[in-house]
């Protein structure tokens, strides 16, 4: 039937507002119903009911110009009604009956109506599942998620309505982009943090219910720095990174030594009983000196004229070294138990954590990687892999890269454990958009990657440093709806139109552009008393010189506004019918479209003085809901609309087989233009823990491909009886029990995969 009717129809929202009649519309709504009920079910269905809703209107409003949008809902459920949707109906109708009832608590501001309306939001559906998706470190399933998501429902729906633009708002709901953390929209928080944990431990530091004293030793560093980050969690709504903690972590074991090897001085003189031969007061000076845990004679050359005092000297030495080494791990350990069980924002999550290091070569630093590193490898209780804090090895040529640096062996025990734990991960600070912001001696300058891939350094507002700043918010752009618009996947054309694509890209663009403004007003708004760790202990940049009333804007100025996109993959697929891993056509197409968007970003960040960045969005809970509204637009389509996600940014797709250097090989290429963020995976199957040449040569592509940030995958079995995690052959190497004994082996989730395995 010819659609042309529509061109000339205008929708009156609720507000009075007039807008173009947009049919795609009513295919979204239509398929928020049939999410709500079914898991799995036909897409041709939805596309019948569009179009008997489209047909209904066509021949009931010939004569008008305009129609309500609420009668565009009641024509919904009557056509529901008719084709025996009878579940769909009843989900759909009393759906619009609980928005209603949230806009009325909003509105009239009465408390018994906004009670009203979060006991009936509870839409069971698709989208609620991506909502629990969204951020990994939540526990939807427990009371307080619940409570959050309640909360987190109303929240969404309070910003829409009130704090944004209408047609923000509207390009989110229909699938064209996604607003990050939206439901905290209203709380002004940011996105994520780089704590510079250096500041918090020189004075001491309160996380606003008390203050805690500077620590004295490698135990209270780590617990402290524990504590900094679920602070810090309660006061953010994404990650939290510690960009350095190496150098963070290395005078807390110094400290400790100090203590041990004057403790250890202590008895063996007054086992020898010759404590009256010596000036032990001067002998303490001495250790109080030390700036090194490493040992050298000619600090206690004065002691030197007794044997016998020199030989208790040495003991006293190597006792009080293996002991720091050893509260060195436990520390190391405590930390990473902490923030596998400690919780946050009531109990709902454990703190969204990371840690960064790898570049230290003090003997202090040294020992702290290596323990850090060894009670990963260690494991939880009952040896359970630690999902958190994500750990993220530093990989630098000169520092632990090649077989003659000082710390390779570190890097090489570091590629040891991530092959038993999938974690550390890898970040490159000789890739070309990381080393010119590096300065020789100055670790803040060093890159520091949050989470699965967030990066923050370049600074048009002050220092390029990554400590004390982080992410303000961001938004990702639905690629691949652009694509099958101007592409040839629907059969419309034999030719992609890239004018109209670059066209309506920058449109979207300039659209997202003005909603982070938007949004990083409502959060300058705020003020120094609303955060009180963040900006009350100084944890943000600059935030010691702000005033206790002033607007945040002089401060968050240096965090960065992101724009995302997701699934470049099937982008190409609609556009010329290839994905970048197929051809070097597509890849060519590929890199001029990712360059467009960072190119795009620059100007933005010229025009405003913000740091505006590009972001290779992670997949998460948006890869499913995008595919799922283009889906029941245009149907499935092979290779673009067929499987349940899009792919993760600019990833060669999962599905698509090749090897780790080929992959690496094109994905490299993009992470210079995603300086928001960004990070590639490479899939290996089998046994690594045995081979550890073999998943070092993995990192090594990476390094040799210009990757930003890397992660390798692989099969990780975890025994359900015992929790043993590693690779198990038939019989789990703790209990004993054969595989298929009394309940199956499961295997453990990959990370931030496209899949979602």
């Amino acid at each position: 039937m010819d659609r042309e009717f529509f061109n000339d129809i205008t929708v009156v929202k609720r507000s009075g507002q007039r807008v173009a009649f947009n049919p795609t519309k009513v295919a979204i709504a239509v398929k928020k119903g049939f999410d709500s009920v079914y898991e799995d079910y036909d897409e041709k269905n939805v596309n019948k009911v569009k179009e008997k809703v489209l047909d209904y209107i066509e021949k009931e409003y010939k004569d008008r110009k305009t129609i309500g949008v609420e009668d565009v809902s009641d024509v919904i459920e009557e056509v529901l009604k008719k084709m025996k949707y009878d579940d769909v109906y009843e989900s759909f109708k009393g759906y619009r009956e609980r928005r209603s009832a949230s806009r009325e608590a909003f509105v009239e501001k009465q408390q018994h109506k906004f009670v009203k309306a979060i006991e009936s939001l509870g839409l069971k559906s698709a989208a609620e599942e991506n909502t629990k998706r969204e951020n990994a470190n939540v526990d939807g399933d427990g009371p307080m998620g619940t409570m959050l998501h309640f909360g987190s429902t109303v929240s969404k729906e309070f910003a829409k309505a009130y704090l944004m633009d209408a047609k923000y708002a509207r390009a989110h709901d229909e699938g064209m982009i996604h607003i990050h953390d939206l439901d905290f929209w209203a709380m002004g928080t940011t996105t994520c943090t780089q704590i510079d944990l250096n500041k918090l431990f020189k004075n001491g530091f309160s996380t606003g219910h008390g203050y805690l004293r500077t620590p004295n030793s490698i135990s209270s560093y780590s617990a402290l720095a524990a504590i900094a980050i679920q602070s810090n969690q309660n006061e953010q709504h994404g990650g939290q990174s510690i960009p350095a903690f190496d150098y963070y972590m290395a005078p807390g074991v110094l400290k400790t030594f100090k203590k041990e090897f004057k403790q250890e001085l202590l008895e063996l003189l007054d086992f020898e009983e010759i404590r009256e031969l010596v000036n032990f007061d001067r002998m303490i000076e001495t250790v109080d000196k030390l700036s090194s845990i490493e040992f050298d004679m000619n600090d206690f050359q004065e002691f030197t004229q007794s044997k016998k005092v020199e030989e208790i000297v040495k003991v006293a030495y190597e006792n009080a070294f293996q002991k720091t080494d050893r509260s060195t791990f436990q520390a190391m350990e405590a930390f990473i138990h902490n923030l596998n069980t400690m919780h946050s924002r009531a109990g709902a999550q454990v703190p969204f954590s990371s840690v960064n290091f790898g570049t230290d070569v003090s003997p202090e630093g040294r020992m702290v990687i290596k323990n850090y590193l060894l009670a990963t490898e260690e494991g939880l209780g009952h040896g359970e892999t630690p999902i958190f804090p994500i750990s993220i090895f530093k990989v630098k040529e000169g520092i632990n890269y090649n077989k003659e640096d000082p710390s390779y062996d570190l890097f090489r025990l570091a590629c040891r454990v991530s092959a038993k734990r999938l974690f550390p991960n890898f970040s490159f600070l000789d890739s070309s958009f990381n080393k010119p912001f590096l300065v020789p001696g100055d670790f803040n300058t060093e890159v520091g990657y949050m989470g699965c891939r967030t990066r923050v350094l370049a600074n048009v507002c002050g220092p390029s440093v990554t400590p004390g700043r982080g992410n303000l918010s961001f938004t990702s752009i639905n690629l691949p709806r652009i694509g099958l618009k101007h592409g040839i996947a629907l059969g419309e054309r034999e030719k992609a139109d890239m004018k109209g694509f670059y066209q309506e890209l920058d449109e979207v663009m300039d659209l997202v552009k003005g909603q982070l403004l938007q949004r990083f007003e409502c959060q300058c708004s705020k003020s120094k008393a609303n955060f009180k760790f963040l900006l009350g202990s100084h944890v943000w940049l600059n935030s010691e010189k702000l005033d206790d009333h002033a607007k945040l804007r002089t401060v968050l100025k240096h965090g960065t506004l992101s724009i995302g996109f997701i699934g470049l993959a099937e982008t190409l697929k609609a556009l010329i019918g290839e994905h970048h891993g197929e051809s070097e056509k597509a890849q060519k197409l590929g890199l001029e479209i990712v360059k467009h968007m960072r190119e795009r970003c620059d100007q933005y960040t010229e025009e405003y003085n913000l740091n505006f960045t590009c972001l290779a969005t992670p997949a998460e809970g948006l890869s499913g809901r995008f595919v799922a509204i283009d889906r029941s637009i245009y149907g499935k389509l092979k290779g673009i609309t067929d499987r349940d996600y899009y792919t993760n940014s600019f990833h060669v797709p999962v599905y698509y087989k090749t090897t780790a250097k080929h992959k690496m090989e094109v994905e490299g290429k993009y992470h210079k233009y995603t300086n928001a963020g960004h990070i590639s995976y490479v899939e290996l199957d089998g046994d690594t823990v045995n081979n550890v040449d073999a998943f070092e040569s993995v990192v090594r592509i990476m390094h040799d491909n210009d990757i930003g940030y890397g992660a390798i995958n692989h099969p990780v079995d975890r025994d359900p009886v015992c929790g043993y995690v590693g690779v198990i052959k038939d019989v789990c190497p703790r209990c004993g029990r054969h595989e298929g004994e009394g309940v199956e082996m499961e295997k453990v989730n990959c990370y931030d995969c496209e899949c979602g395995r």
